[in-house]
């Protein structure tokens, strides 16, 4: 068993093992356990799921402070918030899908279930790539908190809106290229068909399985914003994955009580800018300063402040809003 003590990305392999073990056990309870038939999720179910998943990401935090310290622990704390917060905006995104796609309620968890595992695999991908060009190279982190500040400045100035994601040049791609069923088949992203005059039946997709792909191509867009986002944080491997994942897990949940608040959090993505601003800014300070790192407790202290206003803000100035059925 001494493999388990040896070093993989910085920490043990046991530290992993741990982690990953969590990970494992919350989705075979959440699709095997709570889920197993296909059914609409209300949004007290919801709430409830998203408190469950916020509980065990901060208490996975704790054990991070308990076993690599202080610094450690509030840089953790930090990144989940972000990425928590950033994840919020991914829920609208996946509201315009699933209305343009016309999903039906009952198999929108699935979908987003495999969404959660291929982002799991897709984060695993990029936040490697991140830290070893980190490791290599110091000045990749200035060029990740420029475009932060950059990426910040232009969701300040931005109107907003999504856009139609039928128009999107991938799904335009697909649909052109894929044998596509006329409707949706239960919950199955493939199934078998004879097409007319044909001998032998043949694999279709489904359009839940087009979704499940805009949604992917959607996290993709908004990894860019938040793997950077996190290494400006804690260039820690350990507290970069975990507290990006952790973060995500419960994004499914939350999406089905978000998604009929949509309008209530109006002004939380000028909140998301100002903290990209504000993340990409402290590592320039940072580094202006000759400091190793921008003060945590500071950092979290200003997340906190800046995405918890963004919220009361938005509830405040729309709570004439009637909530959505």
């Amino acid at each position: 068993m001494e493999f388990l003590t040896e070093s993989a990305l910085g920490k043990p392999v046991w530290m992993w093992l741990a982690f990953l073990s969590v990970v494992v056990v919350l989705l075979v309870l959440d699709l095997g356990v709570l889920h197993r038939k296909a059914k609409a999720i209300g949004a007290r179910e919801s709430l409830m799921l998203s408190a469950g998943y916020l509980t065990v990401g901060l208490a996975f935090g704790a054990w991070v402070w308990s076993e690599l310290g202080r610094q450690a622990g509030l840089e953790y704390v930090t990144g989940f918030l972000v990425e928590k917060s950033l994840a919020m905006d991914n829920v609208f995104v996946i509201a315009s899908i699933f209305a343009a796609f016309a999903v039906p309620a009952a198999y929108q968890h699935r979908v987003l279930f495999w969404g959660i595992l291929g982002v799991i695999v897709l984060r695993a991908i990029m936040i490697g790539a991140g830290a070893a060009l980190v490791a290599e190279f110091e000045w990749v982190l200035l060029l990740f908190a420029g475009f932060l500040v950059i990426a910040g400045a232009k969701m300040l100035v931005s109107k907003g809106g999504h856009g139609d994601p039928k128009d999107n040049p991938a799904y335009r791609w697909l649909a052109g290229h894929l044998r596509l069923t006329d409707g949706f088949e239960g919950g199955r992203f493939f199934v078998r068909r004879t097409p007319p005059g044909g001998t032998r039946p043949l694999l279709h997709a489904t359009p839940l399985f087009l979704a499940l792909v805009m949604i992917e191509l959607a996290d993709v867009v908004f990894a860019v914003d938040s793997v950077p986002a996190i290494f400006a944080i804690t260039t820690d491997p350990y507290i970069v994955y975990t507290s990006n994942i952790f973060a995500i897990l419960g994004l499914r949940a939350l999406y089905f009580a978000l998604a009929a608040l949509t309008a209530r959090f109006a002004y939380l993505k000028t909140a998301l800018a100002l903290l990209l601003v504000f993340i990409g800014g402290k590592v320039f300070v940072a580094e202006a300063m000759g400091w190793e790192k921008f003060p945590a407790p500071v950092s979290l202290g200003v997340t906190a402040a800046l995405l918890g206003g963004g919220v009361a803000y938005s509830m405040w100035r729309t709570r004439r809003i009637p909530l959505a059925a």
